[in-house]
């Protein structure tokens, strides 16, 4: 399922133990910059652990329930509490990332070539953990906050076309399917969705996201709406537009 960041946000964290109740609510996600893919969610937990900054990996996340704005976690209170400690005022470090995995006993997503490490998509069976033998190569992530990359700016291959609105999240691979660009000083107000794959580089000292589309393909492609749902019709619809092949494409011939 498709799920914006914003509407995320604030949605309640309920732990595996019913007695422990409410962890606290969703502030926002961190992402690397080479994937495009979810690596923490960023729990606001109120008064329990008010001096700490809780990350909580896609690993842990059981299920969204919209109509109850809440979130499953497979984590008890105690369990968080005693995990490894993150300064709030410091970005996430290797460091920290190699306390967190160790600690939760997960596999690491930058040892190996794919998206979860050794694996494309999250495995879920914890069976399956030691059958794969992860990649000796790794890579150095670079976390990046969703809150920090709203309002980026987008340039397209001639000239500045908005700025960075929102993130269209796939809770099924965690990875960020669009960016929603919000194109309000060109074209009165229109709202577009790009897919990150249609990035060409970042430039993160100046804020902005530069996309290998124009500016009149852009113009021209579906818009979309707050209202907008996001069914496959709609989603074939704009990589047509831009003659791209969908996402789904590979994950049909992976699966």
């Amino acid at each position: 399922m498709l799920s914006k960041v914003k509407t995320l946000k604030g949605y309640r964290l309920d732990a595996l133990d019913e007695l422990d109740g409410k962890i606290g609510k969703v502030k926002e996600f961190y992402f690397d910059d080479r994937f495009w893919t979810i690596r923490y969610l960023v729990a606001e937990t109120g008064t329990w652990l008010a001096s700490r900054k809780v990350l909580i990996s896609p690993y842990a996340l059981v299920a969204i329930f919209n109509e109850e704005k809440t979130i499953d976690v497979a984590l008890t209170k105690k369990r968080i509490e005693d995990s490894p400690s993150l300064d709030t005022d410091k970005p996430v470090s290797r460091q920290f990332e190699d306390s967190f995995y160790g600690y939760y006993d997960i596999p690491v997503y930058w040892a190996g070539p794919h998206r979860w490490g050794y694996c494309p998509d999250i495995e879920r069976d914890r069976g399956q953990w030691k059958v794969f033998t992860p990649a000796q190569k790794s890579w150095d992530p670079h976390l990046r906050s969703t809150h920090a990359v709203s309002g980026y700016y987008i340039h397209a291959t001639d000239g500045e076309i908005g700025h960075v609105e929102d993130f269209i999240i796939d809770d099924e691979t965690w990875e960020i399917r669009y960016l929603i660009v919000n194109t309000s000083n060109w074209w009165a107000g229109k709202k577009v969705l790009v897919s990150p794959q249609w990035i060409d580089r970042v430039s993160w000292d100046d804020k902005t996201v530069f996309i290998n589309l124009s500016h009149e393909a852009i113009k021209q492609s579906p818009e979309y709406t707050d209202e907008s749902l996001l069914t496959r019709d709609y989603e074939i619809g704009l990589h047509g537009h831009y003659n791209r092949k969908g996402y789904w494409v590979d994950e049909l011939v992976n699966s």
